[in-house]
């Protein structure tokens, strides 16, 4: 599934906690591990217009301190990679999103891991909001993380969370998510969430009785049809059908089962059960304290 990981990093301990994910899931599917940094040029020269004479080159060049800077940021990372897996490394200029997803694409990377958060500065591209630019545009998947307790990499991931919807974009990120669990020897919980409150046009408004057998039935047949061939594989599944707010439903799952990590789409149905949709899977990414590996549906060239 994986032969190459591209860990982004400017040596925060976000973008130290995705290496070390990055790391694990090299070494369960022998990948070698791309440790990257960005040296953003733009930022450079913004902070050179604002006074700061020292903060670009006469020739253009990236300075001194950036390098130092960067090349601090791959050591960090690697000195946690340590020898275990192969790797190799480059420091990239330009802004971050840009060059990450260029390197990604040059190098036909299989999956990005990201840290939700990171320094400010020159180096901040680890920040949430060119992550999740990240997420929304690469065509590989992107495992975010954030540096919290229980995003520790526990010696094996052994319960993986599919959420779905039956729709054939959820089905990308089961790929990844029973191929992941497969791996790892992972237990698979398979979630679908009828959002009771997207069915009404009003606080008044009661969802019939016949609408929500309806839903959860056929939240029932998908979480099912996963499950069957999460066991044909030999692995361990469960199933679970919810009421309520996708994105905070699935965080509790998570929580109350001891997930360890998440795999799903940024892209789903519309409608009622939406919640593969890029905002819900945001909230994840942004609350959730274990890893999630977010599968683009949409390939790049179609948006």
């Amino acid at each position: 599934m994986y032969d190459t990981v591209l860990v982004p990093t400017d040596g925060s301990d976000h973008a130290i906690r995705a290496a070390e994910h990055g790391s694990y899931l090299a070494l369960l599917f022998d990948a070698t591990v791309h440790v990257v940094t960005v040296g953003d040029v733009a930022d450079v020269d913004h902070r050179a217009a604002g006074g700061d004479v020292e903060a670009t080159t006469t020739d253009g060049e990236t300075p001194a301190a950036i390098d130092t800077e960067a090349s601090a940021a791959i050591d960090t990372v690697t000195g946690v990679l340590g020898e275990t897996v192969e790797v190799e490394t480059a420091v990239l200029e330009g802004t971050p999103e840009e060059a990450i997803l260029g390197y990604a694409d040059e190098n036909d990377i299989d999956l990005l891991a990201m840290g939700t958060h990171g320094r400010t500065g020159v180096h901040r591209y680890v920040t949430g909001s060119v992550t999740e630019s990240v997420v929304r545009h690469a065509t590989a998947p992107v495992l975010t993380v954030r540096a919290v307790e229980d995003s520790r990499v526990g010696g094996s991931y052994d319960d993986v969370l599919v959420p779905t919807d039956g729709s054939n974009e959820a089905g990308r990120a089961v790929e990844h998510g029973l191929a992941i669990a497969k791996a790892a020897g992972a237990t698979v919980h398979v979630v679908n969430v009828v959002d009771v409150a997207g069915l009404g046009a009003s606080p008044e408004y009661t969802t019939p009785t016949s609408v929500l057998a309806d839903l959860e039935s056929s939240g029932e047949s998908a979480a099912d049809a996963i499950a069957d061939r999460a066991r044909d594989a030999g692995l361990e599944a469960r199933t679970a059908v919810r009421h309520g707010s996708p994105g905070w439903e699935l965080l509790d799952y998570a929580e109350e089962f001891d997930v360890d990590l998440i795999t799903m789409g940024t892209a789903g149905r519309s409608g009622i059960d939406r919640f593969l949709l890029g905002s819900t899977t945001e909230r994840l990414i942004r609350h959730a304290d274990v890893p999630v590996v977010a599968v683009n549906a949409v390939d790049s060239g179609s948006e």
